[in-house]
């Protein structure tokens, strides 16, 4: 019976809910694994004392950061969650990191915990995400690594990186996922009242929160009209035709305010629709790419390998247990 060490760092400004979701996770499949195998999970702080999260929860490590891992402590899988104590780290919590990081064989961070595992060289050269909102600065900040701001997990090698708070869940759900199972990582999930288990190319918002809300209310009636009818004429001719537009206006104006091509926003409204109708209802596929525009379920098929990699039929089956 092999049991994994996991080890969850916390520093000051810790974001509690990084810490407790894949915690929550871990020690879950623990139990759901038995005699397979589960994990053993703790904490880790600055000299072992409690720590504040930026919510104003306190934590206490159950061991001390500082003190290098004896043989049976070495840590499998080294969670390094986000928060606003990110912002600044000390050149001490970025060195344990690297340290404790190089006897791991694997390495999660959560959030904008992805910005400690660049600043320690663990994202050189490979691909990782981190909070919608923090894409850019990552980017920036750290140019030898290749960010996507668009999926909730990363794998590249030996480490993996999530979106935003509840992202470290998804992850933490498929690392079980793999160790244990889909059946282990599904039972943790209905355990946790999650009905939906995302796979990892699953963006990180919907296209309504992803756009920009256009300021002309014609433009707004077309984004309504848009996320209403998925399966309805939405041409750029139609469109422009509801909004009193002539074409070649309508699709100028609309990519000034809302961000995107109205080609490239119908496109993702009409995928989430699908998506929605796969993880909500029992509806075949064909009759699902109809009601969302696709005209058959090849076209749906060809959309959602494109965008999340996977068929509509493996989406479908991540998200609703057999």
């Amino acid at each position: 019976m092999t049991t994994r060490n996991v080890l969850i760092v916390l520093f000051e400004g810790v974001q509690s809910l990084d810490v407790t979701g894949p915690l929550e996770v871990f020690a879950g499949a623990g139990t759901a694994a038995g005699r397979a195998g589960g994990y053993r999970v703790r904490t880790a702080g600055p000299a072992g004392r409690t720590v504040r999260t930026s919510s104003g929860l306190r934590l206490l490590p159950d061991l001390d950061l500082d003190r290098d891992p004896g043989p049976d402590e070495r840590p499998h899988t080294l969670l390094v969650p986000g928060g606003e104590g990110t912002a600044d780290p000390g050149p001490a919590l970025v060195r344990r990191i690297a340290a404790l990081a190089a006897g791991a064989e694997r390495v999660v961070s959560v959030c904008t915990g992805a910005f400690l595992l660049a600043e320690a060289g663990l994202l050189a050269g490979r691909r990782a995400t981190t909070h919608w909102a923090y894409c850019d600065v990552l980017a920036r900040r750290y140019p030898d690594t290749e960010v996507d701001p668009e999926p909730i997990y990363v794998r590249d090698g030996p480490v993996a990186s999530s979106a935003g708070v509840t992202a470290g869940i998804d992850l933490a759900l498929a690392l079980v996922e793999e160790d244990h199972g889909r059946d282990v990582a599904l039972l943790v999930a209905r355990h946790l009242v999650m009905f939906l288990r995302r796979p990892g190319g699953q963006a990180q918002f919907s296209v309504q929160l992803a756009a920009q809300v256009a300021q002309r209310s014609p433009l707004r009636e077309v984004q309504r009209w848009i996320a209403e009818h998925p399966g309805g004429d939405l041409s750029v001719d139609a469109l422009a035709a509801r909004a009193a537009l002539s074409p070649r206006q309508f699709a100028r104006v609309f990519k000034a305010e809302v961000g995107v091509s109205p080609g490239r926003y119908v496109d993702g409204v009409r995928l989430e629709a699908a998506r929605r109708r796969l993880e909500d209802s029992a509806n075949g596929i064909e009759e699902i790419a109809r009601a969302c525009g696709y005209g058959t379920a090849e076209g749906m098929r060809r959309a959602f390998v494109r965008t999340l990699a996977v068929p509509p039929v493996e989406y479908r089956r991540r998200f609703r247990p057999a």
